[in-house]
Protein backbone atom coordinates (compact mmCIF):
# COMPACT_ATOMS: atom_id res chain seq x y z
CA UNK A 1 0.00 0.00 0.00
CA UNK A 2 3.28 2.78 0.54
CA UNK A 3 4.18 2.21 -2.78
CA UNK A 4 0.33 2.55 -4.46
CA UNK A 5 -0.19 5.76 -2.48
CA UNK A 6 3.59 7.26 -3.03
CA UNK A 7 2.20 7.29 -6.93
CA UNK A 8 1.61 11.04 -6.33
CA UNK A 9 4.74 12.05 -5.17
CA UNK A 10 6.22 12.43 -2.10
CA UNK A 11 4.15 12.45 1.17
CA UNK A 12 4.75 13.19 4.87
CA UNK A 13 4.51 10.23 7.19
CA UNK A 14 1.20 12.04 8.77
CA UNK A 15 -0.25 11.62 5.69
CA UNK A 16 0.62 8.41 5.06
CA UNK A 17 -1.16 7.06 7.91
CA UNK A 18 -4.28 9.24 6.98
CA UNK A 19 -3.93 8.01 3.48
CA UNK A 20 -3.87 4.23 4.53
CA UNK A 21 -6.68 3.44 7.61
CA UNK A 22 -5.27 1.42 9.84
CA UNK A 23 -2.07 1.20 10.08
CA UNK A 24 -0.07 2.10 12.90
CA UNK A 25 3.09 4.86 12.99
CA UNK A 26 5.16 1.55 14.55
CA UNK A 27 4.48 -0.39 11.26
CA UNK A 28 4.43 2.00 8.57
CA UNK A 29 7.89 3.55 9.75
CA UNK A 30 9.22 0.06 10.15
CA UNK A 31 7.88 -0.52 6.76
CA UNK A 32 9.51 2.60 5.16
CA UNK A 33 12.73 1.67 6.43
CA UNK A 34 12.46 -1.67 4.95
CA UNK A 35 11.56 0.04 1.74
CA UNK A 36 14.99 2.59 1.98
CA UNK A 37 16.73 0.31 2.90
CA UNK A 38 15.70 -1.52 -0.11
CA UNK A 39 16.08 1.26 -2.57
CA UNK A 40 12.42 1.22 -3.63
CA UNK A 41 11.60 4.61 -1.93
CA UNK A 42 14.23 7.89 -0.55
CA UNK A 43 13.82 9.56 2.60
CA UNK A 44 13.85 13.20 2.56
CA UNK A 45 14.85 15.18 5.57
CA UNK A 46 14.57 19.01 5.80
CA UNK A 47 16.57 21.09 8.49
CA UNK A 48 13.46 23.18 9.69
CA UNK A 49 11.48 23.95 13.51
CA UNK A 50 9.90 20.91 13.90
CA UNK A 51 12.18 18.65 11.84
CA UNK A 52 10.46 17.19 8.74
CA UNK A 53 10.47 14.48 6.68
CA UNK A 54 8.59 13.23 3.17
CA UNK A 55 9.35 9.82 1.58
CA UNK A 56 9.23 9.73 -2.22
CA UNK A 57 9.26 6.47 -4.84
CA UNK A 58 12.59 6.09 -6.09
CA UNK A 59 13.17 4.51 -9.56
CA UNK A 60 13.13 1.56 -8.61
CA UNK A 61 10.01 1.79 -6.51
CA UNK A 62 7.95 2.89 -9.54
CA UNK A 63 8.97 -0.09 -11.36
CA UNK A 64 7.03 -1.96 -8.92
CA UNK A 65 3.61 0.68 -9.96
CA UNK A 66 2.64 -1.87 -12.74
CA UNK A 67 2.58 -4.86 -10.65
CA UNK A 68 0.85 -2.90 -7.61
CA UNK A 69 -1.62 -0.82 -9.30
CA UNK A 70 -4.16 -3.26 -9.78
CA UNK A 71 -3.74 -4.34 -5.66
CA UNK A 72 -4.49 -1.19 -5.13
CA UNK A 73 -6.99 -0.01 -6.65
CA UNK A 74 -8.64 -3.55 -5.07
CA UNK A 75 -7.83 -2.26 -1.76
CA UNK A 76 -9.27 0.97 -2.51
CA UNK A 77 -12.65 -0.55 -3.64
CA UNK A 78 -12.72 -2.90 -0.73
CA UNK A 79 -10.75 -0.63 2.77
CA UNK A 80 -14.63 -0.13 4.16
CA UNK A 81 -15.39 -3.96 3.92
CA UNK A 82 -11.91 -4.93 5.29
CA UNK A 83 -11.62 -2.44 7.97
CA UNK A 84 -15.13 -3.90 9.22
CA UNK A 85 -13.97 -7.34 9.19
CA UNK A 86 -10.68 -6.09 11.31
CA UNK A 87 -13.18 -4.13 13.87
CA UNK A 88 -15.54 -7.49 14.01
CA UNK A 89 -12.18 -9.32 15.08
CA UNK A 90 -11.39 -7.10 17.18
CA UNK A 91 -7.96 -5.53 15.46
Amino acid sequence: MLIWVLVDGPRRPGELCELIGGISPRVRTEALRWLDFNGLVARNSYAEAPPRAEYELSALGRTLLGPVDPFGAWVFEHCDEVMAAQERKGG
